[in-house]
């Protein structure tokens, strides 16, 4: 089985106010660590752009991904802003591997031993501690995910949740993966500055660093 990933980079970022994939925690961008986090279990990763966005600098530690060609690739969506299930399809129609591996450009805490739990079951997606489906990350057959997006986009749908309802993914209680991720990182996605803020400080309290207490230039 060849694996792809899929990072969905093309939102406009408009509740963010900025660029937020190019924004870092502990020195590393959101889209680096999304990126990141599929190293150990793809053949190749492909980044999906909006149509007018250059490629990004990606830094050293996402490259040198496993299998042959180029390690990271990007594409552009054909519209702007056309949603996640039109990047999906971009990326289906862009992916070399039988199995796609997809998560947002925005997740920067995914825990790989859950994206392994996905591809084990594939076509498969998480369900949150309520009970409910998460649409990123996920795991898909390429060639139906691909055949069923394509019918979905005609009539109209944009949303990801339908194509995997319509695949019947199945859905991994989270019992099934709590114990890869207690605290359920690998659904935390940057929507707005606060949540970018809030996870900073998460990370400056579990090193024991105070912002006030940081030495001046």
């Amino acid at each position: 089985m060849t694996v792809s990933g899929i990072v969905l980079a093309g939102g406009a970022s408009r509740r963010f106010g900025a660029d937020k994939l190019a924004e870092s925690i502990d020195g590393v961008t959101l889209l680096d660590r999304a990126i990141q986090a599929l190293a150990g279990l793809v053949d190749e990763v492909v980044v999906v752009l909006a149509p007018d966005r250059p490629p990004p600098i990606l830094g050293p530690a996402s490259t040198g991904l496993a299998g042959p060609g180029p390690a990271v690739r990007h594409v552009h969506d054909p519209e702007p802003f056309g949603g996640p299930l039109a990047g999906l399809r971009t990326g289906l129609r862009a992916a070399a591997g039988s199995t796609v591996l997809v998560v947002g450009g925005d997740m920067p805490f995914l825990v790989p031993a859950v994206l392994r739990l996905l591809l084990a079951a594939a076509p498969a997606a998480l369900a949150d501690s309520s009970g409910a489906l998460r649409p990123l990350p996920c795991a898909l057959d390429r060639a139906m995910a691909l055949l069923e997006a394509d019918q979905l986009l005609a009539r109209g749908e944009r949303r990801l949740r339908t194509l995997l309802n319509t695949l019947d993914a199945r859905l991994l209680a989270r019992p099934a993966w709590q114990a890869e991720d207690p605290d359920e990182l690998t659904l935390v996605d940057i929507d707005e500055r606060a949540d970018l803020d809030r996870k900073q400080r998460d990370s400056d309290r579990s090193i024991g660093v105070s912002r006030e207490e940081e030495p001046g230039p």
